[in-house]
């Protein structure tokens, strides 16, 4: 296991008047044996970073470092790390317990060695009984099993995951999420994830870097980032829904902009005069959007409350405690 250190890493395309920075100048530094999340939309630079520690990715500026050394014109081999990819890149022709040993096979590690290792990785994964088998007899889950499998056999100081979950269902990924959580605890590996899925972000990390048009906005566990976000980008990234920003209605301040979750709102006696747009109803709760002059809020409400209906004229008010406030101009977070 280690820790990694990233400071001020850029990452650059191009030279002259072609040249496009993607990566502006990331700072962080995470712990031996800590499970981070890199999370942001498309095109943010996440899977760009996670390359960079790689090595799959050249470095154009600053240092990152893995257990205390720098790795920054080390090939992807000599870093000590195994990666976890969205396709599973798994060898159709080979066995389940093939293709977990392959890596090991090619190191020269002895044969005993292979089997101890691949049979105690099968045992975490719950793969045993499938190991006979080859990739195509198995379940979507099952095949990213087998290559988070033939990651932990390699023994590395570092997993590296790179959207491992996209080509999954709803339901597979949930219970993959947790077999990642379990496998975690287990191993205690330092990890980084990536995913654009902020629910999966929220949870798996146990800190998490919010990425945004290659910036790096707030690094900081999931509850620091829901609860105290640092910029509206990430109080409308983090969330779902995300925190309403207000800008214009009673009670904002000049030169700031006023977030408040949904669950923060309510329906009452008295509060910002509002007409009811659409409600959603989502089983134990119910999303009401509503209209506040030129802005829409959404507030979160629990099932067995009256549900008002569209067109409705109602008042909503907010727990003041709970409000936050942004620069208008820079976004970054005041209070």
């Amino acid at each position: 296991m280690a820790s990694i250190q990233l400071k001020d890493v850029v990452k650059r395309y191009g030279k002259g008047k072609s040249e496009n920075q993607v990566i502006h100048g990331v700072n962080a530094e995470i712990a031996d044996g800590e499970f981070v999340v890199i999370v942001g939309p498309s095109g943010c630079g996440k899977s760009t970073l996670l390359r960079m520690v790689a090595g799959l990715e050249e470095i154009s500026g600053g240092e990152i470092s893995i257990g205390g050394r720098v790795v920054n014109n080390l090939e992807p081999a000599e870093r000590d790390i195994a990666m976890v990819f969205q396709n599973y890149a798994l060898y159709p022709h080979m066995t389940n317990f093939e293709n977990m040993a392959y890596g090991l096979k090619i190191a020269k590690v002895p044969k005993d060695e292979i089997k101890a290792r691949v049979d105690k990785a099968a045992k975490i994964l719950e793969l045993g009984h499938l190991m006979e088998r080859k990739p195509r007899e198995l379940s979507g889950g099952q095949r990213q099993r087998v290559a988070m499998g033939r990651a932990i056999v390699r023994q590395p100081q570092v997993f590296l995951f790179d959207e491992p979950l996209s080509n999954l269902d709803a339901k597979l990924r949930a219970q993959t999420r947790i077999e990642i959580q379990k496998l975690h605890r287990e191993l205690g590996i330092t990890s980084l994830f990536v995913t654009h899925d902020q629910v999966e972000a929220m949870t798996l990390a146990q800190r998490m870097i919010v990425m945004n048009a290659g910036n790096m906005e707030q690094f900081g566990t999931p509850e620091e980032v829901y609860h105290q976000p640092a910029t509206t980008f990430v109080a409308s990234f983090i969330g779902s829904p995300p925190m309403n920003l207000v800008r214009e209605a009673p009670g904002v301040r000049p030169g700031a902009i006023m977030g408040v979750r949904p669950e923060h709102l309510h329906i009452t006696p008295n509060g910002w005069d509002a007409v009811i747009e659409t409600v959603e109803l989502l089983g134990a709760e119910r999303l009401i959007y509503a209209r506040i002059g030129t802005e829409q809020v959404i507030v979160r409400q629990e099932e067995g409350k009256p549900s008002p209906a569209v067109g409705d004229e109602v008042r909503i008010s907010l727990e003041e405690d709970r409000v936050h406030w942004f620069d208008t101009e820079t976004g970054k977070r005041l209070l």
